[in-house]
């Protein structure tokens, strides 16, 4: 939640008045909002999950190092897994999944993610967010049909492979965020019509880069990994220690006007 607040400040900041600022700002905003939705969902998750186990109730997992996918295929096995899987259950499957004629399972496709799109609002926003992410699904998809992918990928690849789905996925969430195609187009027009270096108005602290390092780095050493099950194999000065340092993160660097969690409006 700290990073997600902290985070929503300058990304508000763009997206009121994207025509304000430099395109290396509006970059910067829509990176940012990438981490702030992850952080702030992720987070949200995380205190649903840590309560029903108080009530006796285990959920499932809801995220698992998303933005280290390296497709979008990837990615919605790894974001929202809830929704995502509840989908695959109930809608994909029913419809005959990919066991069926390429004109069928096109229409699976692009049906689940258009709805999926709507599930979040009745926003034109939301249907062409839905429908980009079927797009490019079925791009990569076919791409990978065609190319031999049961080869273990190097460590170059991996990283290219990661950086286009990150890519992909920041620019895709302006849809998500804007509340309007024309905000959104308005949004990618702007941060070429100004290249201009940063200007003064948007300020960055450094607590933001450590704290939103940190994030990162913490999802490349939890890869596939659940952070209860690593922390409860360290020896307990080191645990407790770990303990220390995110109790002081939240009580020193959250002094910022409170934000409801993004998806309590869907």
């Amino acid at each position: 939640m700290v990073i997600a607040d902290n985070l929503s400040v300058f990304v508000d900041q763009v997206y009121e008045a994207p025509s304000g600022y430099s395109g290396l700002e509006i970059l910067l905003g829509m990176g940012f909002y990438s981490f702030q939705i992850y952080a702030d969902f992720f987070g949200y998750s995380i205190i649903a999950i840590g309560s029903a186990r108080l009530l006796g109730v285990k959920l499932m997992d809801n995220f698992k190092t998303p933005y280290l996918s390296l497709g979008i295929g990837e990615f919605w096995q790894r974001w929202h897994i809830s929704l995502s899987t509840w989908f695959r259950d109930y809608l994909y499957f029913p419809m005959g999944g990919n066991r069926v004629a390429i004109w069928r399972w096109l229409y699976n496709i692009f049906t689940v993610f258009l709805l999926s799109g709507i599930w979040h609002g009745a926003n034109w926003t939301f249907v062409f967010w839905g429908g980009l992410y079927a797009l490019v699904y079925v791009i990569e998809n076919r791409l990978d049909s065609v190319c031999d992918t049961s080869a273990k990928p190097s460590f170059l690849k991996r990283l290219i492979l990661t950086a286009k789905t990150f890519i992909l996925v920041t620019l895709i969430w302006v849809f998500f965020r804007s509340p309007s195609i024309t905000v959104a187009f308005e949004m990618f027009g702007a941060v070429w019509s100004n290249l201009s270096l940063p200007s003064s108005s948007l300020q960055v602290l450094a607590v933001i880069w450590l704290t939103l390092g940190a994030f990162i780095l913490s999802d490349f050493l939890l890869y596939n990994k659940r952070f209860d099950t690593v922390i409860s194999a360290l020896s307990m000065p080191v645990r407790w220690s770990v303990y220390a340092f995110l109790l002081f993160a939240v009580c020193s660097f959250s002094g910022v006007t409170d934000h409801p969690f993004i998806y309590f409006q869907f």
